[in-house]
């Protein structure tokens, strides 16, 4: 019991284990809803909910026809699994007793994250998905955006990679520059019992809204719940699957993530010819390059992507709260860029939506996604190494 606990709740999960699960979880989501895991869509739909309680008419706009920005975001599945995620990171750091407010050392990350989080939350949209819907779960729907959106955030996260090491943006140096402070707790017992019960009136929500008819929501609930838990326990940030690889050679966490899309495509199309399903196939144009660019570039800039920050808002590092804003608000000035500053007709019109089922079948297709997502890997391992490598001779130069 001791083992299982400290394994449960005193130590993080091993990435690989978390992205594999990861993976299966978002094919199953995929073959029970026929949608797929993400979250930026509706952080688009909040600002436009937002709007409309200032008043603001924005039925009209394209992009929020294009989302179905409709009813609150209590009744969009969507809504439930950002919730769910929020939620299911909450009760595993309260369940771990590691809740604490963390303040950044220095105020301009404050700041920094704010602008990062708006042009995070740009690019995503305009990308048509963030790390998940054009990252993890797109490549498993075997849409070639994806692939053009791995390409461009790499880019992004490189130049925002450098970006960080300016002596401008780190501030002035201290011994403990860009660290959280913690709080002081004198006692955190009480933190396990408050989410042993967020746990249990989370499930008795979810069995209401199965009981009540709401499948949609009720699913949406709990697979937010088990996706919430997942990046928590295993850490899994996308801005440090990238940005490590460049900034200290470390790869662990690209490597994993490139395991759990593999896993999933696998999965996926199981899923697509045992249910009969349609995949789900974004458009593939410039939008999709320029839009991953500036969200590579944001996520470093906010030092976290969606995932990265919901997890790190809920442990209390308040850094993530003005990145979360940002986020919002970046998606919802693309909303109204899209039509009312001609963003569609200049760099989305021109693409067409093109799937790599439809190209290669589905044999093709997954050895054709196995295969990249193979020389990714390799292409992962070479860049470690070649970083350790070079710093090893500037050590010994």
């Amino acid at each position: 019991m001791k083992s299982a606990f400290r394994f449960l709740f005193q130590q993080y999960w091993n990435p690989y284990l978390v992205l594999a699960l990861a993976g299966v979880l978002s094919a199953l989501y995929f073959a029970l809803t026929h949608t797929v895991w993400a979250v930026t869509g509706e952080f688009t739909r909040l600002g436009g909910d937002l709007l409309l309680l200032l008043g603001v008419d924005v039925t009209g706009w394209q992009y929020f026809q294009l989302v179905k920005l409709q009813d609150a975001t209590w009744s969009r599945s969507d809504g439930w699994i950002v919730w769910g995620m929020f939620i299911g990171a909450l009760i595993m750091v309260l369940l771990s007793n590691s809740f604490k407010i963390r303040l950044p050392q220095q105020r301009r990350r404050y700041v920094q994250g704010f602008v990062g989080g708006i042009i995070a939350g740009f690019g995503a949209r305009m990308a048509l998905g963030c790390n998940l819907a054009a990252f993890f779960t797109g490549v498993p729907q075997f849409s070639l955006h994806s692939w053009i959106f791995i390409v461009a955030t790499g880019i992004g996260t490189f130049w925002g990679a450098k970006l960080t090491r300016q002596r401008w943006w780190k501030g002035r140096p201290s011994l403990m520059a860009g660290a959280a402070r913690p709080s002081k707790v004198k006692n955190r017992v009480v933190q396990p019992w408050v989410g042993g019960a967020l746990a249990i009136a989370w499930l008795l929500l979810v069995a209401g809204l199965f009981a009540a008819g709401y499948r949609m929501l009720a699913l949406g609930a709990l697979f937010g719940l088990a996706f919430g838990v997942l990046i928590e326990r295993g850490q899994i940030c996308f801005t440090s699957a990238f940005r490590d690889l460049f900034l200290v050679g470390r790869s662990l966490m690209a490597r994993a993530i490139i395991i759990g899309m593999a896993i999933s495509s696998v999965a996926t199309l199981l899923a697509i010819y045992a249910y009969d399903l349609t995949p789900v196939t974004q458009v593939a144009a410039p939008s999709t390059l320029v839009g991953g660019i500036l969200f590579g570039l944001g996520i470093v800039m906010a030092s976290g992507c969606e995932t990265g920050m919901m997890y790190r808002l809920m442990e209390g590092q308040v850094l993530f709260l003005p990145v979360f804003v940002g986020n919002i608000i970046g998606a919802t000035l693309l909303a109204y860029a899209w039509d009312h500053l001609g963003v569609y007709g200049m760099l989305v019109e021109p693409g067409a939506k093109v799937s790599l089922l439809e190209l290669a079948g589905p044999v093709g297709a997954l050895i054709a996604t196995l295969v990249m997502l193979g020389t990714l890997y390799a292409l992962t391992l070479h860049t470690e190494k070649r970083y350790h490598r070079n710093f090893a001779l500037k050590r010994t130069a």
